[in-house]
């Protein structure tokens, strides 16, 4: 599967652009392939889901980046799985919490159940590779993780982007880049 490529844009109005500060002058649009650089590299994500009565329901998470998607686990009696049996709309969100440096980043997508066994195997393998022995060590955290997916103890979902937004935050220059994908 070839990944999506955004059209990516600086949004004028919620960057330095539009109110200049020392700096800020060439503020612009973060590229695409850092965006992902950072997907990659996070460790928690914050997902938000649409309970049935429209109420919203955020949690944090650990995700994986892998072939153009995010990629998160839950197990199906979770109020997430429920949520997105009914409401497959979601929002991941990572970042830093700080003004001074940083990108947060939000993904809109859809959550799409992985049940393909060998789709599951190379995903299992992205968190790995990002969570290292969070995940490989009998030890860790989340140590068998890929064993409940595999069995079907937890759900494996995917989120393409629909809309992506990059909030970059320098000292004082801060810009707002939106993802577009068609």
């Amino acid at each position: 599967m070839t990944p999506k490529q955004p059209r990516t844009e600086l949004d004028a109005r919620y960057s330095s652009a539009l109110n200049p500060r020392p700096g800020a002058e060439d503020v612009t649009a973060t590229d695409w392939a850092e965006t992902e650089r950072r997907l990659r590299a996070a460790e928690i994500f914050w997902i938000t889901t649409v309970r049935p009565d429209g109420r919203l329901h955020v949690t944090p998470l650990i995700a994986a980046w892998h072939d153009g998607a995010l990629h998160f686990s839950t197990g199906p009696g979770e109020q997430k799985a429920k949520n997105l049996a009914g409401n497959a709309h979601c929002a991941l969100t990572t970042g830093r919490n700080s003004l001074s440096e940083g990108l947060d980043i939000v993904v809109e997508g859809t959550a799409e159940r992985v049940t393909n066994p060998a789709r599951q195997d190379e995903v299992i393998a992205a968190f790995e590779e990002q969570y290292g022995d969070h995940i490989t060590s009998p030890e860790g955290t989340f140590h068998g993780f890929g064993d409940s997916i595999r069995k079907g103890q937890d759900l494996l979902f995917a989120v393409a982007p629909g809309t992506a937004y990059g909030f970059g935050h320098d000292g004082r220059v801060f810009s707002h880049t939106r993802y577009t994908f068609d």
